[in-house]
């Protein structure tokens, strides 16, 4: 079966999207658990590609408040230093192309890269819309530096980055994260729409994995 008609879990989501730092060890978690019966399908959602604007006060003003409710809900840690850079850029398409290269270049790693951009930009103040520092933090997963920074520069990856957005926003998806379960052939049901702790999700994805004709979760093990 290909990727798309084998039933897998359908995640949505942006390195530089706060609630999606906060939902990281969820879909870790999630990931780990089903690894064996739904594979995992990372999409770059794109949450603002190719903003060219410096953050404004008010910018600033709802990064903080959207920041400190995203740490209360899920425990995530955040280094509001961040919030004293003057001419930042918000401009999330690097990052999602960084996810982007090692999607192809090292698969397994997908959302262990998307998870140490997020990290590194929230808790450790890190410019994650340099391609330098995000070859570091490649390098840092284990990746060849140099040839993660050739990858970056490649406009098959740029394209590819786009294609993501554009898939996204064909999915109907207005905010992340989003996961679904399911394939493009019978369709997908939603499992969360926004962030949510892990209560509760798995026992929403077994269901799906009992009722689904597509897959047997009897005799499989984790």
């Amino acid at each position: 079966m290909s990727a798309t008609s084998e039933p897998h879990l359908l995640y949505f989501a942006d390195p530089m999207c706060s609630w999606c730092y906060g939902f990281s060890p969820v879909i870790t978690a999630l990931a780990d658990e089903f690894r064996n019966h739904l594979p995992l399908r990372v999409v770059m959602g794109g949450l603002r590609p190719g903003n060219t604007q410096p953050m404004r006060d008010k910018d600033r003003d709802y990064i903080r408040s959207a920041w400190t409710s995203v740490a209360v809900a899920s425990g995530q840690p955040f280094d509001y230093s961040f919030l004293d850079r003057q001419t930042f850029v918000y401009d999330t398409e690097p990052a999602c192309r960084a996810v982007v290269v090692t999607r192809n270049t090292a698969p397994n790693s997908t959302l262990t890269m998307k998870s140490a951009v997020s990290q590194a930009f929230y808790a450790n103040n890190r410019d994650v819309t340099d391609i330098d520092v995000l070859s570091d933090i490649a390098a840092e997963q284990g990746q060849d530096r140099d040839y993660f920074k050739q990858q970056m520069l490649s406009p098959e990856i740029r394209n590819e980055t786009f294609r993501d957005f554009l898939f996204s926003q064909q999915s109907g998806v207005e905010g992340f994260p989003c996961l679904l379960v399911g394939n493009e052939e019978s369709g997908y049901v939603l499992v969360t729409h926004g962030f949510r702790p892990l209560d509760g999700l798995s026992d929403a994805i077994r269901n799906w994995l009992a009722q689904s004709p597509a897959t047997n979760l009897a005799g499989k093990s984790d």
